[in-house]
């Protein structure tokens, strides 16, 4: 998967109110725009109007919507409350939209959970949603997602991106938000963006899984890192449907680092986290509460010369028969980075049972070249059986798939 500037959504544009000094008679920009807009007859509204739809109702889905909701917006914040006809209203809203080429830039940093409707899955195949770092102008990151399923052998077929993608409308309640789509969206057109001042530069490497609890319904949670253009912070991404998204801060210390990747259990009654508080070990973390976060006990550093510089989760643990299969990230000489494992204990995850003394993938040939060179890193990856099904970004730039034997795998960190 590449980046792809056909895949568009439609944003608002923000024309900023404030007086420009040019302007004599201390009019807002919005407010000169509104007001040509208003002054015009009304066949000439009709007939601007029409040009725009002729251009851009065909590649949206919601474009008349969109310019009611952006005018509604911006006569509130300009405090016009005059009647207008509803052509004039979608016109004035067009002038205060754009296109958004989401993944203009880049599409990397995939992490994958088990799809939570299987219908019409044939027997032996996997439907599955992959979460997607897109980038877009500006460096913006946001959250896009991608449909698939899972054969025999190595199969993967990816859903097609239909040719209209969807924003997810955000309302936000002081540091939460709560996006949602309609129910008629197709989960790979969806699209999460910034919403609140400590995300505005971007919704960055969301690692997702789905969390499961005894007579509880399955929940999927993501842990991401909100950048505001100054300052990082760790959040969480919640979801039972993909159809509607609660955003939130995490609080505590260790909120504060990247990174953090959630267990898929609680163990021993407690939510679990590995982290990295240190900017260059890996940390286990408990806490009653899924939100709060506190420091945590280092269980792993680097070692390996691929690994020297610092190292990090690749994604949140995974449940097999020997203990919690950890994908681990390593940066080594030249700021290579590099995947690798580890085995912790079931019990104590402390415990570090054994780690990869080599890479399991690293950077090579076609995949040392992209925005970011020598880079190879995954958010997640997802057992099926006793194969490893791994999506994993190839230098910032492209995704790409790998298949590998759990049982080789166990083999390899054994004999390290």
């Amino acid at each position: 998967m590449t980046a792809d500037a056909s895949k568009v959504v439609i944003r608002p544009f923000e024309i900023a109110v404030e007086p420009r000094d040019s302007n004599p008679v201390q009019l807002s920009r919005a407010k000169r725009i509104v007001g040509a807009v208003l002054d015009m007859p009304e066949r000439s509204v009709a007939m601007e109007l029409a040009f725009v739809l002729e251009d851009f109702a065909e590649r949206h889905t919601e474009t008349r919507a969109f310019f009611e909701a952006r005018c509604e917006s911006i006569m509130a914040l300009l405090r016009l409350n005059e009647a207008v006809s509803p052509a004039r209203r979608q016109l004035i809203g067009a002038y205060f939209s754009l296109e958004y080429a989401y993944a203009a830039a880049a599409v990397m940093n995939p992490s994958v959970v088990v799809h939570p409707d299987q219908k019409g899955v044939k027997r032996g195949h996997t439907r599955i949603v992959l979460s997607l770092r897109t980038v877009g102008e500006g460096h913006i990151s946001s959250i896009a997602f991608r449909e698939a399923e899972l054969g025999p052998g190595t199969e993967i077929q990816l859903s097609d991106i239909p040719n209209s993608s969807i924003a997810a409308k955000a309302v936000v309640d002081g540091e939460t938000v709560l996006m949602t789509v309609s129910e008629d969206t197709p989960l790979s057109a969806t699209v999460l963006f910034p919403a609140t001042p400590a995300q505005r530069n971007g919704l960055e490497d969301l690692r997702m899984t789905q969390f499961t609890a005894p007579s509880a319904k399955a929940m999927y949670y993501g842990t991401f890192t909100a950048y505001s253009g100054q300052e990082i912070s760790s959040q969480m991404l919640e979801t039972a449907d993909f159809r509607s998204f609660k955003l939130r801060p995490l609080r505590g210390p260790a909120a504060r680092n990247k990174g953090m990747a959630l267990f898929p259990r609680k163990i021993h009654g407690q939510y679990a986290m590995i982290g990295r508080q240190d900017n260059e070990s890996l940390y286990f973390l408990t806490s009653p509460e899924i939100d709060l976060w506190e420091e945590g006990t280092l269980i792993a550093s680097p070692v390996e010369p691929w690994e020297l510089v610092q190292i990090g989760n690749c994604g949140s643990p995974i449940e097999i028969e020997e203990g919690w299969l950890l994908l681990t990230h390593g940066v080594g000489a030249v700021r290579q980075y590099a995947i690798g494992a580890m085995l912790l204990d079931k019990d104590d995850p402390t415990m570090v049972l054994g780690r990869t003394a080599q890479p399991i993938i690293s950077p090579v040939d076609d995949t040392r070249n992209g925005y970011v060179p020598n880079v190879v890193y995954t958010c997640g990856a997802l057992a099926l059986g006793r194969r490893l099904f791994i999506p994993y970004a190839v230098s910032d730039s492209s995704v790409t798939f790998g298949w590998l034997s759990i049982d080789d795998l166990i083999r390899n960190i054994q004999a390290a």
